[in-house]
């Protein structure tokens, strides 16, 4: 049996179309539900979150159009999507955002989490890596900060990070392999190794990575 070679050419380029669906928005993804995050605030960061407020709520509310708001009391940061929501990542963001405030980071520095897509926050204890007690341990943070906080700058500048020490919880924000080689060096630190002896495998370790780059 012949095959009509129109006909083929006919049928051929119906068959090559793929069909184009328009991205779902985060209600649509939802079906029509809205989606909500709660933040819990410690008590002692109540003031500083009412004098940062606006630098919150203002790049969460018009950047992410997500709706923000503080339950006094729930003693919570409450955040759900809207109607109109372009994405329902927005909202998981903008909760990572928040709580990074709450761990102690400032607000210019948190709000990285909005705009890029592979920022983390890591959290450790000291005794995750050595146990420690009284003076040791307060030794231990003291080699974390360095005169008048020296160390943890030359690691956050290193390492392209940001580090909170919260007594003997410590924070990190940045990307996955910035946090993991400021985590070494912290950890380095807290085993004993000297600041000098830290600086000089951090030179060695961000000049490999400069060259990979």
């Amino acid at each position: 049996m012949e095959i009509d070679s129109n006909t083929e050419d006919a049928v051929i380029p119906s068959l090559s179309k793929k069909p184009i669906f328009k991205a779902l928005t985060a209600s649509e993804m939802s079906n029509g539900k809205m989606q909500f995050r709660k933040i819990p605030v410690p008590a002692h960061l109540y003031t500083p979150l009412k004098k940062a407020w606006m630098e919150i709520y203002t790049p969460v509310n018009e950047q992410m159009t997500i709706d923000i708001r503080m339950n006094l009391k729930a003693r919570k940061v409450e955040m759900k999507t809207k109607q109109d929501t372009p994405d329902i990542i927005n909202l998981q963001k903008c909760a990572d955002f928040v709580h990074a405030f709450m761990l102690g980071f400032n607000v210019a520095d948190a709000i990285a989490l909005l705009r890029l897509n592979d920022l983390y926050v890591d959290t450790f204890e000291i005794k995750d890596v050595k146990t420690l007690k009284g003076e040791h341990l307060s030794r231990a943070i003291g080699r974390l900060s360095g005169k008048g906080g020296k160390t943890k700058f030359a690691i956050e500048n290193s390492t392209r990070t940001r580090i909170v020490i919260a007594d003997s919880k410590i924070h990190i924000l940045g990307s996955f392999r910035n946090i993991k080689i400021a985590r070494d060096s912290l950890c380095n630190l807290i085993m004993g190794s000297p600041a000098a002896k830290v600086y000089s495998k951090l030179r060695n370790i961000t000049a490999r990575l400069e060259e990979m780059n």
